[in-house]
């Protein structure tokens, strides 16, 4: 694992993995699919995809991959989670299963669908902290927003109307929208910086 090419998984679970995994490939990294507890130890980042965030939490308990996520999180491990992933980073969720789990490590109440069913989908041009070259084109679909956040977690995007939509927090970040699916590897050449960063 050198620093110049850090390997960074992708939570291969449920969700748009494919595209996460090529948008990786684009900004320098070499990807690959996580699927098993034993991998997490050969990767330097790890990012946890858009999809449905309590089939994705259910299958993380069946597989055994919640406890060693959180170990992994806790222990410093960068990881970037976009729509389902915000969820999942996020440490409490309004309008969940009262039995759905997150893996946690960001200080944000995050609501689930907050901006409605999948036919009110819509994009949006972000401004991103730490993304230059203009704004990225947001995919929002059935996402999520930030309700609330804590001291130590830094505000990154806000739409127009002033709602939060990226965050950061040491070495996590989280979007409430698709990066992935615009062909443009910003975001996250962002977050392979930081895992760079992190080695």
């Amino acid at each position: 694992m050198s620093s110049s090419t850090p390997t960074i998984g992708v939570l291969a679970l449920q969700g748009d993995v494919r595209e996460h995994l090529a948008a990786l490939t684009g900004a320098g990294a070499q990807a690959r699919p996580v699927r098993r507890a034993e991998e997490l130890a050969e990767i330097d980042g790890l990012v946890i995809p858009g999809g449905e965030s309590t089939t994705m939490s259910k299958l993380a308990v069946i597989f055994g991959l919640l406890e060693p996520l959180r170990d992994r999180i806790r222990g410093g491990l960068p990881a970037y989670g976009s729509c389902a992933g915000m969820i999942m980073l996020a440490d409490k969720i309004l309008g969940g299963r009262d039995d759905q789990e997150t893996i946690g490590g960001i200080d944000m109440i995050v609501r689930r669908n907050a901006f409605g069913r999948q036919n009110e989908s819509f994009e949006a041009a972000v401004d991103i902290t730490g993304v230059e070259g203009g704004p990225v084109e947001g995919v929002f679909i059935r996402a999520p927003w930030v309700e609330s956040t804590g001291s130590g977690v830094e505000t990154l995007a806000r739409l127009a109307d002033g709602t939060v939509v990226a965050v950061r927090q040491g070495n996590l970040l989280a979007t409430s929208f698709h990066p992935e699916l615009t062909g443009d590897h910003r975001v996250h050449r962002l977050f392979t910086d930081m895992v760079r960063a992190a080695l």
